[in-house]
This record gives C-alpha cells, sequence and structure tokens, in this order.
C-alpha cells in the first residue's frame, strides 16, 4: 500500500512546467524605426530581444507570454504573429500573450497597413520581420520545460522614474505634455502626477534556482530617440543587468506616462534611469513571497474597440490622405495604419484581453497605449492582492484614453488616438470580468 502510494506520487503529473526562449530581433541597418517617424537605423547601440515563457499547467492546453523590444505590432501582424507562437507551442492564438516594450529606436510591424502604401512609403521592415518570427518560433519549439517548484510574487516603488505627461490647467485642459523627456519649461518639474509607483514581479523556481522572472512597470521606455540608433534604451538595459534570472519585462499602462520629470532627453541619463530601474527590479524580486499555482487559470474574452468619430477618420478621407503626394510620408504611412485598423474592424475583428491568474497574483493583458488609470482600477479591483498590467498588446488602436480625457485635449487624445471615448465601459466592463 506503502509502495502503491509512493508511486503514485511519483508518477502524478507536475502542476506546472516552465520553459524560456528568446532570439534576437535587431533589424538590419537602413530598417523603418518607429513606423518610419524616427530615422531609419543607421547604427545599433545594443542589440534588440525578443524573450519569452511557455507553461504548461497540469491539464491545460500550454500558455505563451512573450514581449519584444519593438516599438508595437499591430492588426493583422499581430495575428499572424500570435497564431504562428501558438502553433509552435501546440496550443491555441487566444492562449498567447504577445506584447511590446515600446522603444522608439525599435521597428513597429503593420502588414495591413503597410499594404495600403506604395513601396516609397517606408513603414516597417516587413522582410525581416519574417525572419523575426520564424526564429522565434524556432527557439520556442526547442524550448525545454522544467518542473515548477515554487511561485513567487512582489513589488518594490520605483524612485524618480515616471511622472503623468498630461498637465492640466485651471479650466481643465491639458496646457502642457511633459512627454517622456522635458526641458526649458518650468513645468518639466510639476508634481508627478497620476502614475503608477510600483514594479510588480513573479518568479518561478526549479528547486534552489530562480529560472524566470517576469516584471510590469509602466513608463513610456524611451530616455531619447530619434537619432537612428537602435536600442533597446533604459528599460531593456535594466532587464539585462538581471543576471540572476531569465528577465521578461512587459511595459503597463504607459500611455500617459513617462520619464520626463527626471529626464532632460541627454545621453548621461539614460544609464541612471536604467540603474534606478533595475534597482527595483531586484528590490521586488527580493520582496516575494511564495504564492499558490496549482490553481492556476488563464482567462480570455474578445473584445470590439468603438471605432473614433469626426473629420478625418472617415474611410475616404483616409484613402485620399494616404494616396496624397503632397503630404509626407510619415503621415501618409500614419493614415495607412489608422485605415487597416479601421477595415478590420468594420469586418469584424476583435481584440483578446486576457488575465494570467495564479493565487493571490493576476497579470492583465490589454491593447494599445493605455492610460495609467486603467492600470489602477485593475488594481483597486483587488486590493488585497497583486494585479500586474501588461499594455502594448495589439497596438491597432494606438493610444487608449479614459473617456473623461478626450473632452481635455492633449496629444494622446488626438488624432494618435483611433478609438472613441466609450472605450472606457468596454475595457473596465472586461476587466471586472477577467478578474472577477
Amino acid at each position: 500500500m506503502l509502495r502503491r502510494s509512493f508511486l503514485s506520487l511519483a508518477l502524478a503529473p507536475r502542476p506546472l512546467r516552465l520553459a524560456t526562449f528568446s532570439a534576437d530581433v535587431t533589424p538590419p541597418l537602413g530598417a523603418p524605426l518607429c513606423y518610419g517617424l524616427v530615422p531609419p537605423a543607421a547604427s545599433v547601440a545594443d542589440p534588440l530581444a525578443a524573450r519569452g515563457v511557455l507553461l504548461l499547467p497540469a491539464g491545460q492546453p500550454p500558455i505563451v507570454l512573450c514581449t519584444l523590444d519593438w516599438l508595437g505590432i499591430g492588426n493583422s501582424s499581430r495575428d499572424l504573429w500570435r497564431s504562428t507562437l501558438a502553433q509552435a507551442a501546440r496550443t491555441t492564438p487566444d492562449r498567447v500573450a504577445l506584447h511590446t516594450v515600446h522603444q522608439h529606436d525599435a521597428p513597429g510591424l503593420d502588414a495591413a497597413a503597410s499594404a495600403l502604401l506604395p513601396p516609397s512609403v517606408p513603414l516597417a521592415p516587413d522582410a525581416f520581420a519574417q525572419q523575426a518570427l520564424a526564429r522565434l518560433a524556432r527557439a520556442l519549439r526547442a524550448a525545454r520545460p522544467l518542473p515548477i517548484s515554487q511561485v513567487t510574487a512582489g513589488a518594490a516603488p520605483v524612485l524618480e522614474i515616471a511622472s503623468n505627461r498630461r498637465i492640466l490647467g485651471p479650466d481643465g485642459r491639458v496646457a502642457f505634455g511633459r512627454m517622456t523627456s522635458c526641458r526649458n519649461s518650468p513645468q518639466c518639474q510639476a508634481p508627478e502626477g497620476t502614475i503608477d509607483p510600483l514594479l510588480r514581479s513573479l518568479s518561478f523556481w526549479n528547486g534552489p534556482r530562480r529560472v524566470a522572472t517576469l516584471s510590469y512597470y509602466a513608463t513610456h521606455p524611451m530616455s531619447y530617440y530619434g537619432k537612428g540608433e537602435v536600442s533597446a534604451d533604459f528599460v531593456g538595459h535594466a532587464r539585462n543587468q538581471q543576471s540572476d534570472t531569465f528577465q521578461l519585462h512587459f511595459t503597463g499602462a504607459a500611455g500617459n506616462i513617462g520619464a520626463g520629470r527626471y529626464n532632460d532627453g541627454s545621453p548621461a541619463l539614460r544609464p541612471v534611469l536604467a540603474q534606478r530601474l533595475a534597482t527595483a527590479m531586484a528590490a521586488a524580486k527580493a520582496a516575494e513571497k511564495p504564492i499558490p499555482f496549482s490553481d492556476l487559470r488563464w482567462l480570455s474574452t474578445p473584445v470590439a474597440l468603438p471605432l473614433r468619430q469626426g473629420p478625418g477618420f472617415a474611410e475616404a478621407e483616409l484613402e485620399a490622405a494616404i494616396a496624397n503626394p503632397a503630404l509626407s510620408l510619415p503621415l501618409r504611412a500614419n493614415h495607412a495604419r489608422y485605415l487597416a485598423f479601421y477595415r478590420l474592424t468594420k469586418a469584424g475583428r476583435r481584440i483578446d484581453l486576457s488575465a494570467l491568474r495564479l493565487g493571490p497574483f493576476s497579470v492583465l493583458h490589454m491593447p494599445g497605449e493605455l492610460f495609467v488609470e486603467y492600470q489602477l482600477a485593475a488594481a483597486a479591483q483587488r486590493p488585497a492582492e497583486l494585479v500586474a498590467t501588461a499594455a502594448y498588446g495589439d497596438y491597432g488602436p494606438m493610444y487608449i484614453g479614459t473617456a473623461k480625457s478626450y473632452s481635455e485635449g492633449g496629444y494622446e487624445t488626438s488624432a494618435v488616438s483611433r478609438v472613441a471615448p466609450t472605450v472606457e465601459d468596454i475595457l473596465l466592463t472586461a476587466t471586472r470580468q477577467l478578474l472577477a
């Protein structure tokens, strides 16, 4: 009887196994960066990486969590990447969370938009992107899982990085945009404003070894950019310093958050910001406590985001702008991205929102350049637990403000937001369902 019990335990399936995978996704010289909005790649300051984990919970289909040092992947391109990674992992696309860190001296990808443009209008390194995806899928197929003996979670404050970009005037409208860097204005040193100061951390262990760590923090990840120098910037540098683990970093809901209060855009501040974030990553890991993980759950729900209405947003206007040779190439490329999102949404395409739930720790996976208020609302839903948010999933909608923010003006709710103010109700309703 004792022997049979021992054998049963020995042969019982492990509640969770995990494999790590990675690939170099540094674009070639000459490649468009930031959807053609900045100079193309002229040099490489440091390589760009795609990093992921494959979760194999007993009795469930596999789960893929992956983040890239790219600006964004949107529309049909994201569908292709998710389906390719799902096939490599032998799972379904709704169980693949694909996010970008959102550095600006890095590629953006949107094949549906590229198809609307003549070859003379650069948008993305499409041929290289196919190679990068194939490389990443091979790495995923080759990944070797390890049994997970413990999962730990924690959080730590990040000091002197994040500040809200939107500074309101007495009339309640945006009076100044502080952005990711700021200089030559007294508004640069205005209070931090609404931010989420916490970096949240989730680690997986194989015996005494921490085999993977996922970290989440909300700020735009640039110190300076636009000089043709490919870089993972300070967030990538901080992540790469975590030599005690295989670290993935996800940018949270940072649509209205940047380092502007603490960053004047000088190259000397990049390593300073990197060290501050690296310190917070290490502190969050030091604060981690064991959490139960046998009840790991994955939930997802598809949503249709409401299309922005008004002058300049109609299909015929977008088509005319794309065809207008008098407009700048970046502006025509922007219109193509907007039109791609418009047509796909009209055709019934939905965007998956998902949540990974492990005991008292939850991770919410969201699209676009989400305002930090969505992240704070998610955390407030489960105040006694840790709730992390990964934004910059599907980049089709671009900026996603709160309902109130669209009446406040400012860059983030201008034409760079492709959704209507009713998006808040849709996303908060879905969040409540995923975290219930």
